[in-house]
């Protein structure tokens, strides 16, 4: 016996998927701001990259694995955890030419004063932090629910 879609769960289909053709975007935009504000409010890279890897999630779920893997393919997410640790180390790098110590940044030489530089900082590491988070957390709820290969 095979499973047929009654018109019920049709329609359930039909409004999953445009509650979440509305959801998806605002999701990833509020996780965005959480990213973007975090160095000067609560918040930051790690809280904005879960919301943004809830917005994933929500896709597949609603879509499918099959259909989830395509939007946030291994490739993709390989690339933004390995990018946005890269960035992160960079960044922490670039203190040490002037200072010697890892995450130093006001004493990085910036045509700024010296708070602004700090924050400029902080903005660029949380959004590094929020991009790996994000892969990361699809990367599990993708493996979870089936992929072999990380």
């Amino acid at each position: 016996m095979g499973l047929t879609m009654t018109s019920d769960m049709m329609k359930d289909e039909i409004l999953m998927e445009n509650i979440s053709r509305l959801l998806i975007p605002m999701i990833m935009l509020f996780g965005a701001y959480v990213i973007g504000h975090g160095h000067v409010s609560h918040g930051g890279g790690f809280q904005g990259g879960v919301i943004v890897s809830a917005a994933f999630v929500l896709y597949i779920l609603v879509y499918g694995l099959e259909k989830g893997r395509g939007f946030a393919n291994q490739t993709v997410r390989r690339f933004m955890e390995s990018g946005g640790t890269l960035i992160f180390i960079l960044v922490g790098m670039a203190a040490m030419l002037w200072t010697g110590n890892f995450l130093e940044y006001p004493a990085i030489p910036l045509p700024y004063p010296d708070p602004t530089t700090t924050l400029i900082f902080i903005a660029l590491l949380e959004i590094a932090i929020g991009i790996t988070v994000t892969a990361v957390i699809v990367s599990i709820f993708i493996t979870m629910g089936g992929e072999t290969r990380l």
